[in-house]
């Protein structure tokens, strides 16, 4: 009896249809290796869209998260705990950023990012000089703000209306950006390194430093959004240390928490005192048994490891380049995207009757594997992805 048709009536009758759900009950797994409910197995080079960067149901995160379930599992954020102070005290050690507040999700990071920077400036010049310049093709979340923020017009039908202040500059055209701060009352300037919905993209570096020095000179913050390409993703441990500059804001979520939700906004020495007492908040950020897990993920993003991410996304590049009917691959480190000569629908299917779990973004394959997946189980997932390219 095929346990998972039961589970897909049930979804479709009981779950509001918003995710194009693929075709695999899962149910349970280990490592980079994960199994549905009839016990098929699958190589995972998904990664929960880049959280499990330590695979499934790893047991340092898990025993942490353990101790501290049975410990204290919630309390108000009135009262200190350890786990987050802990969390926020290596964050800034890592990055040289000065404080953080936590959330529970990339988008509320982004919206707190948002928040920031518009009190930053309307507290140096008053009212008036809010607007934040995006990238077209960016992603930032699905709140109305952070939608507001995302460059893609396609995200951009049936909610309307939507929040006043924000502009989108063409990815890689320093101009661009230059055209809308000088016609704007700008106060911020927002991007991802690697733009990853938004096609698995990474920015020039020449251009993000061009952006970076015209927003220093000209007293703009510069936010960066590592909810995707942070926590070791791309081979560093943020995007942004790929490219030279110190943003004033950075914004993470996704893999810091390792499976529980976290966000996370990390503040410069620029912008540490803007928010103040009662001018921001949430109930369940920096919740214990999520910043207890997450201490496990931050230290263990060592040196060792981002070598090996870099080392495994060449490896990927080099592998699917060669296919027949690939066009190109794009990415930095283990946040790949490959452009095919295909229909993407049916290798994403087809991975998945395989025995591969993959992913999509914006007529992409997306392969975003957990950063410590074993060389013998990548080279089997990749090799079964290869098959399904060019059969």
């Amino acid at each position: 009896m095929d346990m998972a048709l039961d589970f897909e009536k049930m979804d479709k009758e009981y779950i509001v249809n918003v995710y194009h759900r693929l075709d695999a009950v899962l149910d349970h797994g280990k490592g980079s290796v994960v199994y549905d409910v009839n016990g098929k197995e699958y190589v995972d080079l998904s990664a929960g869209i880049a959280v499990n960067i330590f695979g499934i149901c790893d047991d340092v995160w898990k025993d942490a998260v353990i101790k501290q379930l049975n410990t204290l599992s919630h309390i108000s954020n009135v009262f200190y705990t350890e786990p987050q102070v802990i969390l926020a005290k290596k964050l800034c050690e890592k990055t040289g950023m000065k404080k953080v507040f936590f959330s529970n999700s990339g988008a509320e990071s982004n919206e707190c990012a948002i928040k920031a920077a518009r009190k930053y400036s309307h507290d140096k010049y008053g009212d008036g000089r809010y607007t934040i310049i995006t990238l077209k093709n960016s992603f930032h979340g699905r709140t109305m703000a952070t939608l507001t923020a995302c460059g893609q017009d396609s995200l951009h039908e049936d909610f309307g209306p939507f929040l006043d202040g924000f502009v989108y500059a063409e990815p890689d055209n320093f101009e661009s950006v230059r055209e809308l701060a000088e016609k704007h009352p700008v106060c911020a300037i927002m991007m991802e390194m690697v733009q990853g919905e938004g096609g698995v993209h990474p920015l020039d570096k020449k251009f993000v430093q061009q952006v970076a020095a015209y927003a220093k000179a000209h007293d703009i913050l510069i936010i960066v959004d590592e909810v995707q390409a942070g926590n070791g993703r791309t081979g560093a441990l943020y995007a942004y240390m790929h490219y030279g500059i110190q943003p004033d804001i950075v914004t993470t979520a996704k893999a810091i928490g390792g499976g529980l939700p976290l966000g996370a906004t990390l503040f410069a020495d620029s912008c540490q005192y803007t928010l103040t007492d009662h001018t921001h908040g949430s109930t369940f950020g920096g919740n214990p048994i999520c910043a207890a897990g997450a201490i496990t993920i931050i230290d263990r993003i060592d040196d060792e490891l981002l070598s090996e991410v870099q080392k495994k996304g060449d490896y990927i590049k080099k592998e699917l380049e060669s296919c027949r009917n690939v066009e190109g691959v794009s990415g930095m480190g283990l946040m790949i995207g490959v452009r095919l000569k295909k229909d993407l629908t049916e290798v994403v299917n087809r991975c998945i009757e395989d025995g591969v779990l993959v992913l999509t973004a914006n007529g992409l394959l997306r392969l975003l594997p957990p950063l410590n997946i074993p060389w013998d189980i990548l080279k089997k997932g990749i090799a079964l992805v290869k098959d399904v390219i060019d059969e």
